[in-house]
């Protein structure tokens, strides 16, 4: 039907917009989200749901809005994977500020477990890792990577639009996230062994593999994150969230190699929105 049709694509437009800089088409609208929005306001946004992201360690919440939190990744389509320079979240092993970041927006957290690497760990690479407009990454650098499920009947893909389906005008969204570090060793995690490379689980798509060793995952309410959110200008669209609170070593060589090629067509790490403190936007962890 047309109708049906056209909320589609209205929903398409809607989400890809509060998807912000995690699902950009175009590699440049992180700095086009900042120079749109500016520098944060003090500001808080009403009558929008729970936002992300936040202080996990801290249970505390009094937003009003509720939805059904999503069923178990390993019961949705795997959709999008990608990742931000620094923990957008918070936690004890990921709790050292970055900074303000660009124009009064977020830089994120980094993990203190850089500071007790070795010096074969912290050698440079020959070639940049995920070189891009956006920066590049470096041994010691914290990233935070988020595995995207969805409840329509859909398979990974580019942008947000990989998440959706003209079948299902709203299907669950749900969001696996663990911090790493990223050494220069090739006996740590390989990213690679992380990503999707076509694996089917039961007739769905599924990573190869997500950290299962890092801490019981912290499951919550909130929203979209990216650097277009402020505490002032609040995501519309629901996720679960599901963060590992522990940090884990990864070989920033095979990130390297998945930035030169992935299904997704991500090249580099996003930018991260400022973390949510005030109580009137968190939902209370139960």
């Amino acid at each position: 039907m047309v109708g049906i049709k056209r909320n589609y694509v209205g929903l398409v437009v809607a989400l890809g917009l509060v998807f912000g800089s995690a699902f950009a088409s175009e590699h440049g609208h992180d700095k086009q989200g900042h120079e749109e929005h500016g520098a944060a306001s003090t500001e808080v946004c009403t009558g929008f749901g729970p936002q992300t992201p936040r202080d996990i360690d801290s249970i505390a919440g009094e937003n009003s809005r509720v939805f059904a939190l999503a069923a178990d990744y390993k019961q949705m389509n795997l959709c999008n994977i990608h990742f931000h320079a620094n923990a957008e979240h918070k936690a004890k092993e990921f709790s050292i500020f970055a900074g303000e970041g660009h124009e009064g927006f977020g830089s994120g957290y980094k993990s203190s477990m850089s500071n007790n690497l070795s010096k074969a760990e912290l050698v440079p690479l020959a070639k940049p890792a995920c070189k891009s407009d956006h920066g590049e990454l470096k041994a010691g650098d914290t990233i935070e990577v988020h595995w995207v499920h969805s409840s329509a009947d859909v398979k990974p893909g580019k942008t947000l639009g990989a998440c959706l389906s003209e079948k299902i005008g709203n299907p669950d969204l749900r969001v696996e996230a663990q911090v790493f570090v990223l050494v220069n060793d090739k006996n740590a995690l390989n990213f690679n062994d992380l990503g999707y490379g076509g694996n089917m689980v039961n007739g769905l798509h599924q990573a190869k593999s997500i950290p299962d060793n890092t801490g019981k995952p912290v499951v919550f309410a909130g929203s979209t994150t990216g650097p277009k959110y402020t505490d002032a200008t609040c995501s519309p669209l629901q996720v679960t969230w599901s963060v590992r609170p522990q940090v884990v070593k990864l070989d920033i060589n095979s990130v390297a190699k998945w930035c030169e090629s992935n299904e997704f067509g991500e090249d580099h790490a996003h930018g991260v929105r400022k973390l949510v403190t005030s109580p009137k936007l968190l939902s209370k962890i139960m």
